[in-house]
């Protein structure tokens, strides 16, 4: 990949660049990965990885995706060696965040892109409508609203994420 300054995906072998995130985007981004960090490294439970982490999801062609937060079950863990290059193991869990220049075919093509991955849970937030979507399949989906909870103890044993929580400050 081409080292410009510039941040890039990597799509079917396609170059794609991204944009620097706003503001706002920055600080809801941060919210997630700290809800998510301080409760998987308190337990023990695996690693999360902030944005700018490239995970490969295909090759030939490539694919590599950069989400805003990510995570690795400790059983999974193991098999990564992320000394150097991307991260060849598909994390259990993406955060992505959805910024105001992002169309709703973009989002839909990054959450299909981590499911056929085999991602199992991928959370999208979107600080415009103060909303989460967890998406547990193409077709399985839950939309909650501020005042609402996710569980994700599915993929995260005991994770709750108050929705409310990650537009504060």
């Amino acid at each position: 990949m081409r080292d410009d300054g510039q941040r890039y995906e990597l799509v079917e072998g396609v170059l794609r660049m991204m944009s620097p995130a706003g503001g706002r985007h920055g600080r809801v981004a941060f919210s997630l990965a700290l809800i998510l960090g301080t409760h998987v490294r308190g337990r023990q439970l695996g690693l999360v990885y902030a944005a700018e982490t490239g995970f490969l999801l295909s090759r030939d062609p490539d694919t590599v995706r950069a989400p805003d937060v990510a995570f690795v079950a400790r059983e999974r863990a193991v098999d990564i060696d992320d000394d150097q290059g991307f991260v060849t193991v598909v994390p259990d869990l993406v955060g992505e965040v959805v910024s105001p220049r992002d169309s709703f075919s973009d989002v839909e093509e990054k959450v299909l892109a981590w499911l056929t991955a085999g991602t199992r849970l991928v959370i999208v937030v979107d600080p415009r409508t103060r909303t989460l979507h967890a998406y547990r399949g193409a077709d399985r989906v839950v939309v909650l609203r501020e005042e609402e909870r996710l569980d994700a103890g599915d993929v995260v044993p005991g994770l709750i994420i108050a929705v409310a929580e990650l537009f504060q400050g």
